[in-house]
């Protein structure tokens, strides 16, 4: 049965924060709010962890994770960025966005896009995950909260309800938004819009 961690929304409490880390770093899988809807999360290198979040979406091996980043320096050690990208990125995040980008070597073979060594990263602008991550020190992996047969709650007690034998976290910071990122794509010479989500485009000319 998961543990469910009630944080203030705006300013989290450390001891919780600090015992959520703690339960990434040991293979746990969370359930998190974020800027746009709840979503899954686990360490970034722990293999089970991804499988358990894979069974619990639904989903194979061909859908992607995010990883979900504390800063623009974090997204610049994860991948590839020029100065044009690094002046769209810098003026859209934090936000409700999640850019497909080259992966660097930091990034495992496993998570990146098996033909084009892509990788997709974000920022949250939400005060609980900028937390965590701080607290981590290292992006989290993760993927939205939707499951097949129920689209993505609102409220934490919903996902503790569905999902308290599966989960074992559930951070409830109050209601989240209800709709995904909006995916940019900055791998081209122009931004592609793969995904219109809760982000606004029109920053990217798009």
């Amino acid at each position: 049965m998961s543990q469910y961690f009630v944080v203030h929304p705006k300013s989290p409490q450390p001891r919780l924060i600090r015992q959520a880390a703690e339960i990434i770093r040991q293979g746990g899988v969370v359930a998190y709010p974020t800027d746009s809807c709840y979503a899954l999360g686990c360490h970034l290198g722990d293999k089970a962890a991804q499988a358990r979040i894979r069974a619990i979406r639904g989903v194979d091996e061909h859908h992607h994770f995010t990883l979900v980043c504390r800063n623009l320096s974090e997204i610049a050690t994860y991948a590839k960025v020029d100065n044009s990208q690094f002046r769209l990125l810098k003026a859209n995040t934090p936000g409700s966005y999640t850019f497909i980008l080259p992966a660097t070597r930091e990034v495992p073979r496993r998570l990146q896009h098996p033909k084009r060594s892509t990788i997709g990263l974000r920022v949250p602008d939400h005060p609980v995950p900028l937390a965590l991550l701080e607290e981590l020190g290292e992006p989290l992996l993760s993927m939205t909260l939707f499951l097949p047969h129920w689209e993505s709650p609102r409220e934490a007690w919903e996902i503790r309800e569905e999902l308290e034998h599966q989960l074992d976290l559930v951070i409830d910071a109050g209601a989240c938004a209800h709709e995904m990122t909006t995916v940019i794509d900055l791998t081209g010479a122009s931004p592609v819009l793969v995904r219109r989500g809760r982000g606004d485009p029109a920053p990217f000319g798009l």
